[in-house]
């Protein structure tokens, strides 16, 4: 038992997919109405398995292919409140629909599956496995409304150039193979450091598996899939997209780049400032000229995306724990963005435009300072406590020695203030074009109001989360 322990909470997802699945074949009308708290209390035990990992030694099963560490799981507990709150958000917005059906809960427990992989690989192959997994899932969860126009188009987009991605990562991957002989990412790591630090092989590997990491994570200039897949798909899977699979892909480059690569720091670092510059700057300027909030959202998370590689690039634990921490409160700010979204629509409305939100303030004033939360923590406005992750990742730059990106950094932040202030705008100062009752589902709505206020109280214990996430990060290079 104590040899599948690492692995026991992608046990106890998958199992019950594949009863979920069996269970609406065999009772479809019996079983529709549990499928939901069936998914809810397998998210709840495989985070309680999590849980019970944390005191564990760290340890490498399956022959080297999985780690069972405090990093791995700490990123699936993360991974695992995310997504019960994705499915508490988007439960009466999928029943209106006509998707509350048993494949969706199958492949968003699915993709868990893979994001749960993912953090926990220690081979490139199991790393390749759960990402793969991970993508077929949300490639279906896209198209899943199948008379979408809209909704067919962002799976296609994302099809194609994620298999193009996929083909770059697995290229890299495999000029790694030829330059250590070992798929391993700990034998990898230890061949590396004896390589000349301008190996041409070794470094063109890299320049791959960076670009099929910077797609996963929507960084610039591999950012081109997010805005249209984020319009495109309905806002129950562009809220499932942006938040626990951000988290997932976070995980992607602390165990490839960090631990596989560190010996390599040298040059990924030099990489990393232009993504992050590039992500910043486009991701910020454009924004500003979104009407669309999905699209508007899209640009601000490549950004984000951005400001999470300036603790990375520091090739230090401390920006790793930076980064860690901000990873972490990106994915709830825009599970609450995404979350007031989905409660102004509507079964026959969709509450995508800017204008949707003139006057919410009127309409509930509770819901529009929530909103508020989630703008001022999104633009970094203290006292909230996406203030204290933008600060972290500008320091750790600045402790890396990177002056002038941290200037820059603190530039597009305040450029970037304006179209979350734009929004405070719209629903402070604003007359209602929309006068409809908001929706009425209970657990929607005190979630939301646990998620906003949230922003706020979680502030004062921002260097309690930043030592813990510098707990996990401990044994990286």
């Amino acid at each position: 038992m104590a040899y599948i322990t690492p692995v026991l909470p992608e046990i106890i997802v998958l199992t019950m997919a594949c009863v979920i699945l069996l269970a609406d074949l065999f009772w479809r009308r019996r079983f529709k109405g549990l499928m939901y708290w069936v998914s809810q209390a397998t998210l709840v035990g495989a985070g309680f398995a999590a849980y019970h990992m944390l005191g564990d030694a760290p340890t490498v099963i399956f022959h080297g292919m999985v780690a069972g560490d405090r990093l791995s799981a700490i990123f699936q507990i993360v991974i695992f409140i995310l997504t019960i709150v994705v499915l508490a958000y988007s439960r009466a917005y999928i029943a209106e629909r006509g998707v509350f059906r048993s494949e969706y809960f199958v492949l968003a427990l699915t993709g868990v599956v893979g994001m749960c992989v993912m953090v926990s690989a220690a081979h490139f192959l199991s790393l390749y496995l759960g990402l793969e997994l991970l993508s077929l899932s949300l490639y279906a969860l896209i198209a899943m409304q199948r008379d979408s126009i809209g909704a067919t188009e962002a799976a296609m987009k994302y099809f194609v150039l994620g298999a193009l991605a996929s083909g770059l990562l697995l290229y890299g991957m495999s000029m790694l193979y030829g330059v250590t002989g070992s798929l391993r990412i700990a034998r990898v790591a230890s061949v590396l450091a004896t390589v000349p630090p301008h190996d041409l092989v070794a470094t063109l590997g890299l320049v791959f598996v960076l670009s099929g990491l910077a797609f996963k994570l929507g960084a610039v200039p591999f950012h081109m899939w997010i805005p249209d897949v984020y319009e495109g798909a309905p806002t129950a899977v562009t809220l499932y997209v942006s938040t626990a699979p951000k988290v997932a892909a976070f995980a992607l480059f602390l165990r490839l780049l960090v631990q596989g690569l560190h010996g390599l720091s040298g040059a990924w670092q030099e990489m990393l400032v232009m993504l992050a510059v590039l992500s910043m700057g486009i991701g910020n300027v454009i924004a500003i000229a979104q009407t669309n909030m999905k699209r508007m959202l899209a640009y601000s998370a490549i950004a984000h995306m951005g400001f999470l590689l300036l603790g990375l690039l520091s090739a230090r634990v401390g920006g790793y724990a930076d980064a860690l921490f901000y990873a972490i409160v990106y994915a709830f700010m825009s599970l609450g963005a995404f979350g007031t979204i989905i409660l102004l629509s509507r079964k026959g409305f969709e509450a995508e435009r800017l204008e949707d939100l003139r006057g919410l303030h009127q309409r509930s004033p509770w819901y529009a300072w929530m909103m508020l939360l989630f703008m001022f923590s999104m633009a970094g406005i203290p006292p909230t406590i996406g203030f204290y992750a933008k600060l972290a990742v500008i320091q750790a730059a600045v402790s890396a020695g990177f002056y002038g990106l941290a200037v820059v950094a603190v530039l597009f932040s305040v450029i970037g203030a304006f179209y979350y202030l734009r929004i405070v705008k719209l629903m402070f100062f604003d007359t209602p074009v929309d006068a409809a009752p908001l929706r009425k589902a209970g657990d929607l709505r005190w979630l939301l109001s646990v998620n906003g206020v949230a922003m706020l109280v979680a502030a004062p214990w921002a260097g309690t989360l930043i030592a813990i996430c510098r707990a996990a990060v401990r044994g990286l290079p």
